[in-house]
């Protein structure tokens, strides 16, 4: 599991920077930044979401990552120990990015 901190406070999952999933999607099957990458999982804060109820925060969550090109990704798993998800106040998910993204190209 990778320890995750997320800046995203307009995502009805944030909860003080942790994530109330126990999962999140990180897409951007091309990208070769990190601003090409973003959080599949954002969801828009009044969604309705049943886990987005939850109290149980953690920071060890589990990353599928589509980032094909990120050397943390073995078999679309990130294998970090540590990723930070970014947007601030995005409204959606290609707002947000995976700030821990490195390019193995």
């Amino acid at each position: 599991m990778t320890k995750l901190d997320c800046n995203v406070v307009n995502c009805s999952y944030n909860a003080d920077n942790c994530c109330r999933r126990t999962d999140i999607q990180v897409e951007g099957t091309q990208a070769k930044t990190s601003s090409e990458t973003c959080c599949g999982s954002f969801a828009p804060k009044g969604c309705g979401c049943q886990s987005c109820h939850t109290t149980d925060v953690k920071k060890d969550t589990t990353v599928s990552c589509e980032a094909c090109e990120c050397k943390f990704n073995e078999d679309h798993a990130c294998h970090a120990g540590h990723i930070g998800i970014s947007g601030g106040h995005a409204d959606s998910s290609r707002e947000t990015e995976c700030g821990s993204f490195v390019c193995s190209c």
